[in-house]
């Protein structure tokens, strides 16, 4: 398994004495940085919206890389990527996944961190001739002598047969880490169908919204949510208090709720 470096700007995880055992996680489709049906181009409100929960890893999907027309358009597009621009200065460490190539730019999978990530690696999952998807896998290590976090963040195609194909794809790249490794897996499953429990449950993860609810969450649309689309999924961690993000200013923003859980080692 080829796991390259991150591209983060810190290089070293800051000393300490203190083993991180918990910490918040969140999940969001950004849309490219757009309200739903790309009426307005919001980014810099999505960013504060983000900057808001405190989240210490941050699963993002529909992402720009970069897009050359964009900034001729707007006039707050940002001048570094996406990511980049979300990650401000609460997120030292972040990773970009490219799935979707087009003459202007570019979009995929990305992850911020506050805590080091010493590896990264996008797996292509695309079928053939179809959509550009990708899963983002990055490993964290956490202050501390904890063990290192495998984050997953997953962006599934819109055919339910790409996206068994996808999850076969997803359930072989964790059948190949050590079983009492912690991971989180997160992002946009496109799932309406619920369909991707039980073929993850053989990988031993847990949907933490059907762990503690009966069933994933309602997610898209965000205004009224009523498709249970995005899930976050662990294994060997422990996961409390999930929640969907529905009121302003999410609903407002992006065209999914986005979702938020504890995480315990």
């Amino acid at each position: 398994m080829n796991i390259s470096e991150p591209l983060g700007t810190a290089d070293d995880q800051p000393p300490t004495l203190a083993t991180t055992r918990r910490f918040t996680v969140l999940t969001v489709n950004t849309h490219k940085g757009f309200t739903a049906l790309n009426r307005r181009f919001i980014l810099p409100e999505l960013r504060e919206a983000v900057r808001s929960v405190s989240a210490d890893v941050v699963f993002l999907q529909e992402v720009h890389g970069a897009h050359e027309q964009h900034p001729q358009r707007y006039s707050n597009w940002p001048s570094v990527p996406q990511y980049e621009f979300l990650a401000d200065t609460l997120w030292p460490q972040f990773a970009y996944g490219r799935n979707a190539v087009y003459p202007a730019g570019d979009h995929g999978n990305a992850l911020l961190s506050k805590f080091q990530i010493i590896r990264h690696d996008n797996l292509d999952v695309s079928i053939s001739g179809h959509e550009n998807r990708g899963l983002l896998h990055c490993v964290l290590r956490l202050p501390g002598d904890g063990p290192e976090v495998h984050a997953i963040c997953v962006h599934l195609g819109l055919r339910e047969t790409h996206r068994t194909e996808q999850l076969k794809l997803l359930a072989r790249r964790l059948e190949a880490l050590p079983s009492d490794a912690p991971v989180i897996v997160a992002g946009d499953f496109n799932d309406w169908r619920q369909r991707a429990d039980a073929l993850l449950k053989p990988c031993g993860l847990r949907e933490v919204f059907a762990e503690h609810h009966g069933k994933p969450a309602r997610s898209f649309p965000a205004r009224m949510p009523a498709l249970r689309l995005d899930r976050i999924y662990v294994r060997n961690l422990k996961a409390s208090r999930p929640q969907v993000l529905t009121t302003r200013p999410w609903s407002h923003l992006s065209d999914h709720a986005p979702l938020s859980v504890e995480i315990e080692l």
